[in-house]
């Protein structure tokens, strides 16, 4: 398998020194006018060369994960490494020793967030999580009845809920594209289903990038021309991408995308990033959207600002950011788990994952058949570090849902291997399949995803 240790993106053995060696927790902690915590306990100071395949053994030790459970269920949660925790801890001593308040818009670590995903740092908000981001981006919009949104069948709660707040409260209208599963579509194939929903009602066309419920990467660039071709905003639930994919924000030329901080990019729980787009530039040369902080502090009270006509003058991400006193010890620690990501290098690290995430659907494709994987596979603008299947050996045994929920619960118990289930509509089936979901991150090796593969297959046969 190729694990793309070749070559290392940002990456010095200087950087690597910082990255490894003890202390580590103290970087970045200036910028935050915040005291230097006492030295973190010592990491491995010998770090290998950059086409050593021991660097990410090196990486592994970062973390403090229960070395007696192979932890592959990153999609739901992330653990932060050392570096992180050590930051977080001495801040909340710092914080509670002087009492500080933090009536802040964390311009600082916002700017860290906007210049590790190509963007300013006006466009990132810090939120609480996606559930957060996609509240605060879809109730802002000014949709008003009749008006429509274009979502899909896959979608999360966080995006279904205020989704739903906006049809009874507005009478917004919900279409939704039924997404097919497995590996039989291309990029292609997904733009033409949701050119087919659009209509002349159509303000908002929003859906999850990649899909929670499968693991597949909708086409993101292409679904934003589409929108772009017809004057309609984008909104992407991204909560899986910091951390997983090196994607340039700007780039992808949508208008909202929210994510966790928390998963794949593995800073503290209680934490998530928000993208507004604002600037029109070539990847999207289309006029900004009308949009409206909904919590916010940061807004000027006499109330003079047009954000009908928005443009790039206006700091929309600070309105959104100051709301009361802050926590400047998560957000220390988000700034941290960006700056480790950095150093390591992005692209390294999507390379590394998703490098991963493709050797497992091989794997499982050479035990149970191509049938049996629920994410796409062939079309690389597809794939990404997460994987869904149906482990059964009788595939109609991913109906159950308590066969599914006992497979989870007897690979964690019997073989240590924690993964998860989903429950997912399937074209022209009333019933909902529940497949299993595995995620590839940065503190797994080839060999981690073979123990997976091994246990999960002598799993399925001792339930046949």
């Amino acid at each position: 398998m190729e694990t793309h240790d070749t070559q290392i993106s940002g990456f010095s053995r200087r950087g690597a020194l910082r990255l490894f060696g003890a202390g580590v927790g103290a970087a970045g902690l200036g910028a935050l006018g915040l005291a230097q915590p006492a030295a973190a306990a010592p990491l491995p100071a010998v770090v290998p060369a950059a086409g050593d395949a021991g660097f990410w053994r090196k990486v592994e030790q970062m973390f403090v994960l229960d070395k007696r459970i192979l932890y592959m269920n990153v999609g739901t949660v992330g653990s932060p490494p050392r570096q992180v925790l050590d930051v977080v801890d001495a801040v909340h001593r710092q914080v509670a020793r002087d009492a500080e308040a933090s009536y802040s818009d964390f311009a600082d670590v916002r700017q860290v967030i906007a210049t590790a995903h190509g963007v300013d740092k006006d466009e990132i908000v810090i939120t609480h999580n996606t559930s957060d981001g996609m509240s605060k981006a879809l109730l802002g919009l000014n949709l008003r009845e009749g008006d429509e949104i274009l979502t899909t069948n896959h979608e999360h709660g966080g995006g279904n809920t205020p989704m739903a707040l906006l049809q009874d409260r507005q009478g917004v209208v919900i279409k939704r594209v039924e997404l097919p599963i497995g590996d039989k579509q291309t990029a292609e194939d997904y733009v033409e289903l949701f050119r087919a929903g659009i209509t002349s009602r159509t303000k908002l066309i929003m859906f999850s990038a990649p899909t929670y419920l499968t693991g597949t990467m909708l086409p993101i660039r292409e679904l934003a021309v589409l929108a772009q071709e017809h004057g309609i905003t984008t909104l992407v639930d991204g909560a899986h991408i910091p951390g997983m994919m090196n994607y340039d924000f700007r780039e992808l030329g949508v208008d909202f995308l929210a994510a966790s901080a928390a998963k794949w990019q593995c800073a503290p729980g209680g934490t998530g990033i928000l993208y507004i787009r604002n600037r029109i530039t070539a990847a999207n040369p289309n006029p900004l959207p009308e949009f409206w902080p909904i919590v916010s502090s940061g807004y000027p009270t006499n109330g003079s600002v047009d954000l009908r006509h928005r443009d790039p003058s206006q700091d929309i991400g600070k309105y959104l950011q100051s709301v009361g006193n802050g926590t400047k010890a998560l957000n220390a620690g988000v700034q941290k788990a960006v700056e480790v990501w950095n150093e390591i290098g992005r692209q390294r690290i999507h390379d590394h994952v998703v490098g991963l995430g493709d050797y497992a659907k091989e794997q499982i494709v050479e035990r149970w058949g191509i049938d049996a994987l629920y994410s796409a596979k062939s079309d690389q603008r597809l794939t990404c570090a997460l994987t869904g299947f149906n482990p059964f050996q009788n595939p109609a045994d991913v109906k159950d849902a308590n066969k599914s929920s006992e497979f989870v619960a007897r690979l964690l118990d019997e073989y240590r291997v924690e993964i998860r289930n989903t429950a997912v509509p399937i074209i022209g089936d009333s019933v909902l399949h529940r497949p299993v979901r595995v995620s590839t991150h940065l503190f797994h090796q080839q060999e981690h995803v073979d123990r997976m593969i091994d246990a999960a297959w002598k799993l399925s046969k001792r339930m046949a």
